[in-house]
C-alpha cells in the first residue's frame, strides 16, 4: 500500500494539471506566469515549407465527435515538430459524401493556438491565414481540441518528435493519457 500511495498522488497531480489544459494561463511546466509571458514575447517562428500533398495510404484517422458528419485524418509524412516548438501537420477532413478538405496547419501547445499555413486546392497549395488563433475550448472546430489534448500536447507540452505523435495517433491517444484521464 505504501508503494501505491506515491504513484497515486503523482497520477492525481498529473490529472489535475491535465484538467487545466484548456486554460492558457495555467502553467504545467513549472514556470511562473511571468516566465511564460516572457517566452511568448521572445518566441520566433521558424521557416515553414509546404509538404507534399497527402496520400490516401498515409492517412491516420482520429476520432473527433460522434455527432460530426466528417471523418478526420493526419497525413503521416507531413507531421513534424521543429525547433520553434510548433507541431505541424496536414489535416484531411472528409465529408460524408467523400469530399476532402485539406489544410496544412501548425499548433503551439504552450500558447494554446493554431495556424493554417495553406489549403489544398486541385492538388496544389494556396496560402492560408497568416495569424495564430486561440483554440477555443467550446469551439466548432473540435478537431483542434482533440489533436491538442489527445495526441500532440500532453501536459500542454509539444510532443518531442513526429514519431511520438504518430505513435499517439496509431494508439488512439498519447501514452501519458491513461495516467491522466480517469475515463480511459
Amino acid at each position: 500500500m505504501r508503494r501505491l500511495l506515491p504513484a497515486l498522488l503523482a497520477a492525481l497531480a498529473a490529472q489535475a494539471a491535465a484538467q487545466n489544459t484548456n486554460d492558457p494561463r495555467v502553467p504545467t511546466t513549472g514556470k511562473s506566469d511571468w516566465e511564460l509571458r516572457q517566452e511568448e514575447r521572445d518566441w520566433k517562428e521558424g521557416e515553414v515549407g509546404l509538404p507534399a500533398q497527402p496520400r490516401g495510404d498515409a492517412l491516420i484517422e482520429f476520432p473527433v465527435s460522434a455527432a460530426s458528419r466528417f471523418r478526420f485524418f493526419i497525413d503521416a509524412p507531413s507531421l513534424s515538430v521543429n525547433a520553434d516548438g510548433v507541431v505541424r501537420y496536414t489535416l484531411v477532413a472528409r465529408s460524408a459524401s467523400g469530399h476532402d478538405n485539406v489544410s496544412y496547419e501548425g499548433m503551439r501547445c504552450g500558447s494554446n493556438s493554431y495556424k493554417v499555413y495553406a489549403y489544398a486546392n486541385a492538388g496544389a497549395w494556396s496560402r492560408g491565414d497568416a495569424d495564430w488563433k486561440a483554440i477555443e475550448s467550446r469551439g466548432i472546430q473540435r478537431w483542434h481540441n482533440e489533436l491538442r489534448d489527445r495526441y500532440f500536447c500532453p501536459l500542454r507540452l509539444p510532443i518531442a518528435s513526429a514519431a511520438e505523435g504518430l505513435d499517439a495517433l496509431r494508439r488512439g491517444g498519447h501514452p501519458l493519457l491513461p495516467a491522466l484521464d480517469p475515463h480511459r
